[in-house]
């Protein structure tokens, strides 16, 4: 492999990550007036700070960033294959500007925080933010996860992990601007590789 370094047409190098898949979130809050608020985001990721937290964020001015403020609890829905569309949706249209409350949508409510949730995600935090670090252009929120909705398959331990897997089917979006699915192909366990000599 001979690897070279992105630039632009000025010279300067690239940022980004095109080819640093993450898998894409909808983000949940309530408006003043109560309604469901949605918004599509890639920056999710975990830390350890005791026990497991969620780190998201969110760059720019959103309403989803000023609800979070302003109750300081959110939910982060996982999108599957399925969801992408929905998932797009929500990125591509600005809460201040659209009612993200979509009647063919199945909205309910978080069993233990005040946040809405959607119904078709397979794996959904109930998210409290403990820490927040404002940064030049966004901001990254340090999360307590308070509760995680998961559909019932993916609890029964009489199916493996890898099947468990599959059923989820999750999304990823890459910098270039693309979604794409993932095959599921198990490569392996930790540990496999422990004793390797590479």
């Amino acid at each position: 492999m001979t690897k070279v370094s992105l630039v632009n047409a000025d010279g300067s190098p690239k940022k980004g990550n095109d080819y640093c898949p993450q898998a894409p979130f909808i983000f949940g809050t309530y408006k003043d007036d109560g309604k469901p608020n949605f918004g599509m985001f890639n920056w999710l990721s975990y830390c350890w700070d005791g026990e497991c937290h969620v780190m998201c964020g969110i760059g720019g001015e959103k309403l989803t960033k000023d609800r979070i403020h302003a109750t300081g609890v959110f939910s982060a829905n996982l999108v599957t294959e399925k969801l992408v569309p929905l998932a797009d949706w929500f990125g591509n249209h600005s809460g201040n500007e659209t009612d993200k409350a979509l009647a063919n949508v199945k909205i309910e409510r978080g069993s233990l925080l005040n946040v809405p949730t959607l119904a078709d995600s397979p794996w959904t935090y109930e998210l409290e933010v403990k820490h927040s670090i404002p940064l030049d252009d966004g901001e990254i929120f340090v999360c307590r996860i308070a509760n995680i909705l998961a559909d019932e398959r993916l609890t029964d331990e009489n199916v493996s992990v890898d099947e468990r897997f599959k059923l989820v089917r999750s999304a990823l979006v890459a910098g270039v601007g693309r979604y794409y699915g993932v095959n599921s192909t198990p490569l392996g366990k930790w540990g496999d590789w422990r004793d390797a000599k590479l």
